[in-house]
């Protein structure tokens, strides 16, 4: 080709980009009504005619067939030759019972409250105020409490999203010179009891509201660590339990404002040694214009709970005005990581 003869370009046009990204709304759409009917579990052992999953999903067969077509063509769920709709890497993340489950998350962080919240955004934008608070007149862990059946899938939706980063923070950080551990907000305990199975030294507190507790009791006993780990009921927020030379917070400071967030962790502070260690778990906004899921997260706080997902100077400047100094923080595998604290 002549250089002078105009070039072709490859590039994608940023109208077609645009697109495909006011187009992720319904995407984001159908991945939650593919959760709700466990399509993914359906197809765990072989693929399947839509004809077959309607019959057992009571679902009208032409508009699930379109339902599964649109997700097949962003690479969840594939269709062969003979009209048979299977498992990809993606639609396997949908089964309920694999390690790092998303199921449950798809099917709470894309329901009705975070509709609410989301549908509100402007008013956050405008306010800074909490958008599902404005809208629902309460907020979302008020609301979760009067409606047992959005709770437990949001309870379930965390426990699928510990289960996906446990090995990543296991394998990120070495627990073996603590004593006692303290889960602060550890809910049934899947993180204190990943680290006592990897650490048969170290002895476990979880220490949660009453309501949750009861809870870790019977997965405590059922995985036999109920020797080796206490329960404690409490509200971080009012004080938390002494007896630990390491607490751990997990997806909890990112929950609330400075205020808040600084009140739990000097709980924390007057709870241990003086020589104590705090290991927080959380995504950290990386600097610039670097894509992350953390800073969509962020905006997910902003309208749901008044939290933040924040960088790691952030985190240097919440942590003093608790009394911490921050020594390290330490990439995993996942987003999530290990954010290291002595107390001063």
């Amino acid at each position: 080709m002549s250089s002078l003869e105009p070039s072709i370009s490859t590039e994608v046009p940023a109208s077609n980009v645009m697109l495909q990204m006011i187009s992720g709304f319904w995407v984001s759409r159908s991945i939650h009504a593919a959760a709700k009917l466990g399509i993914a579990d359906y197809l765990k052992e072989q693929p399947k005619t839509v004809e077959e999953l309607a019959a057992i999903t009571n679902t009208h067969v032409p508009s699930l067939y379109r339902l599964l077509r649109a997700l097949a063509s962003v690479g969840i769920f594939v269709e062969d030759e003979q009209h048979r709709f299977g498992l990809t890497p993606l639609a396997a993340t949908l089964q309920t019972d694999v390690p790092g489950s998303l199921r449950f998350f798809a099917i709470s962080e894309l329901g009705q409250a975070h509709y609410l919240g989301w549908d509100n955004l402007l008013h956050s934008i405008k306010t800074g105020e909490i958008a599902f608070d404005h809208i629902a007149g309460m907020s979302v862990w008020d609301h979760y409490l009067k409606n047992s059946e959005a709770g437990k899938l949001f309870n379930q939706a965390m426990t699928s999203l510990t289960a996906s980063v446990l090995e990543a923070i296991i394998c990120s950080y070495d627990f073996s010179a603590f004593n006692t551990i303290v889960d602060v907000g550890g809910g049934q305990g899947s993180l204190v009891t990943s680290i006592l199975k990897a650490y048969p030294t170290v002895k476990g507190i979880i220490f949660d509201i009453p309501t949750v507790i009861e809870e870790a009791k019977s997965c405590l006993q059922a995985q036999g660590f109920a020797d080796r780990c206490m329960v404690v009921s409490g509200n971080f927020f009012e004080s938390v339990t002494a007896g630990g030379d390491a607490y751990l917070l997990k997806h909890i400071i990112h929950d609330w404002d400075e205020e808040k967030a600084i009140a739990i962790l000097k709980n924390c502070h007057q709870a241990m040694s003086q020589h104590g260690t705090l290991l927080l778990f959380e995504i950290v906004i990386p600097p610039g214009n670097v894509s992350s899921f953390s800073k969509l997260f962020d905006l997910n706080m902003l309208v749901m709970t008044g939290g933040r997902e924040r960088t790691e100077e952030e985190y240097q400047v919440l942590l003093l005005h608790a009394g911490f100094q921050l020594t390290q923080v330490i990439p995993t595998s996942s987003p999530i990581s290990v954010i290291e604290a002595l107390k001063i």
